[in-house]
């Protein structure tokens, strides 16, 4: 079967044809040919002239400026191409180029259970590991670590995904611990297990968020036993603080006994110091002696008797009468007068057996 054969595009033709054309020539007018292909012309060029305009404009729509402590995200043709840092840039405009600009130095907060000071039931109330019941308010505060994952990864991810997650991770985290850990003393291991678990369900849906902070804003038990909680928490704090005054009382107490103990010590060491002194000094005496018999054994034992009776008999004056020149009569003594106030004493004089 014959096939006509389609007519080739003539550039030329068309070029000339948008050349020649002139909307002020009249259609009769054949003289004026010259002229309406010289405007022909005028306006041909005056259209491309527009069009360049056109062309330079929006490219300049593609100039951007990124301010410190922001990124921008480009996309070509809807694809994920690149992200820049702060400055000025440029890149190809709609509808070939787009660029989300995303603020990754903002703190951004969250509140669950809480909105500025109304209270949200729903969300607050939540079931401990002890089967009770507690009014948790969570404060969340977080940046972007990942302008691409915040953008393209997850399905509104500063809105219901971190609610969501938020709220996940702190039930569970409450419904592992007993309320009074809640209440009193584990609040602070309550938020950053929140916070860890809040940051592990994040980097797995990959939100590109980073949890700063996470705090309990109010942690309260049901109206219902309010009273009986209040008064356990005053109970507690009185304990804390009578352990304070006794640990005070310890802490000043202490050097005083440590310092009693190490002056009965030193007292100890000195007395033993003298002890020591003395008796070596007396075990010196009577080796000197010792020596001194063992030349002289009568007159060392005649010196040491008398000194032995100096020493019995302090206050009473003493005559040594030598038995070979008195033999055994008897020697009288003024005994009515005293001699400086102290008895006359005979001492025999001992014979050197």
């Amino acid at each position: 079967m014959y096939r006509q054969d389609e007519p080739e595009v003539n550039l030329e033709q068309i070029l000339e044809k948008i050349r020649s054309f002139n909307p002020f020539r009249r259609g009769g007018d054949d003289d004026g040919g010259g002229g309406g292909g010289r405007g022909g012309n005028g306006i041909a060029y005056f259209v491309l002239g527009l069009f360049a305009v056109g062309i330079v404009f929006w490219m300049g729509t593609g100039i951007y400026t990124v301010q410190p402590g922001e990124e921008a995200v480009l996309r070509l043709v809807g694809r994920y191409e690149i992200t820049t840092g702060p400055g000025l840039h440029w890149y190809w405009p709609t509808p070939i180029g787009k660029r989300d600009v995303v603020n990754v130095d903002e703190v951004r907060r969250l509140e669950i259970g809480v909105r500025g000071s109304a209270p949200i039931p729903d969300e607050a109330q939540m079931i401990t590991g002890d089967q009770n019941i507690v009014d948790a308010q969570l404060l969340v505060q977080y940046n972007i670590k990942s302008s691409q994952d915040f953008l393209f990864k997850a399905v509104d991810p500063a809105g219901l995904t971190i609610k969501d997650a938020a709220e996940t991770s702190l039930r569970q985290v409450v419904g592992q611990r007993a309320i009074d850990d809640v209440l009193t003393i584990e609040k602070e291991a309550v938020q950053e297990d929140t916070r860890l678990k809040l940051q592990e369900l994040l980097d797995l849906y990959q939100t590109g968020i980073r949890v700063t902070e996470v705090k309990l804003l109010n942690v309260r038990p049901p109206e219902q036993v309010q009273d009986a909680f209040d008064d356990v928490v005053r109970a507690r704090e009185d304990k804390d603080r009578i352990i304070n005054l006794a640990d005070a009382y310890k802490e000043s107490q202490l050097p005083l006994a440590r310092g009693e103990a190490a002056r009965l010590t030193e007292a100890a060491e000195a007395f033993r110091e003298t002890r020591v002194a003395q008796a070596t000094g007396q075990a010196d005496r009577f080796l000197a002696v010792l020596q001194e018999y063992r030349k002289a054994p009568g007159v060392t034992r005649q010196r040491l008797y008398l000194e032995a009776m100096e020493e019995i008999l302090p206050g009473v004056t003493k005559f040594i009468v030598d038995a070979d020149n008195g033999g055994n009569l008897l020697q009288l003594l003024p005994l009515n007068e005293s001699t400086n106030g102290t008895t006359p004493f005979s001492v025999p004089t001992p014979t050197s057996n």
